[in-house]
Formats: C-alpha cells, structure tokens, sequence
C-alpha cells in the first residue's frame, strides 16, 4: 500500500491499515500530544482503530511541541 502523508509518499507492506496500526509503524513511542487528519477531517482519537485509510487518502499527522 502507498500512501501520502505529510506531504511523503511511504510504502507499506499491508493491504489495509486502521489510523491506529499506521501510527505504530510510523511512530511508535511519540503517540501523545498528536492529532491526524485525513482528507482535511480530523480523526478522533476514539476512532483510530476502527478508521481505515485507503491510497487515496491525504493523511497528515499533527504534533503539539511547547513554546509559544
């Protein structure tokens, strides 16, 4: 499966990935403080594991850093 995210192409090894499988490949121990988005729609996090995301799919993964 190929898909865009944060403006990437990444290639992965699986026929179809929920929100929550992609952010354990991707980053796996940084999974606080972050926010996904696909297609422009947010993505709750109560929903990561039962939204999938197919190669169509604009996935941008979002996280907060301190500072102002």
């Amino acid at each position: 499966m190929e898909l865009k995210i944060n403006q990437q192409i990444k290639q992965f090894n699986a026929d179809s990935l929920s929100v929550q499988s992609l952010l354990d490949l991707e980053i796996p121990n940084k999974q606080n403080g972050i926010a996904v988005a696909i297609n422009n729609t947010v993505v709750p996090k109560t929903n990561w594991s039962q939204h999938f995301v197919s190669e169509t799919d604009e996935i941008l993964i979002i996280s907060a850093t301190q500072g102002g």
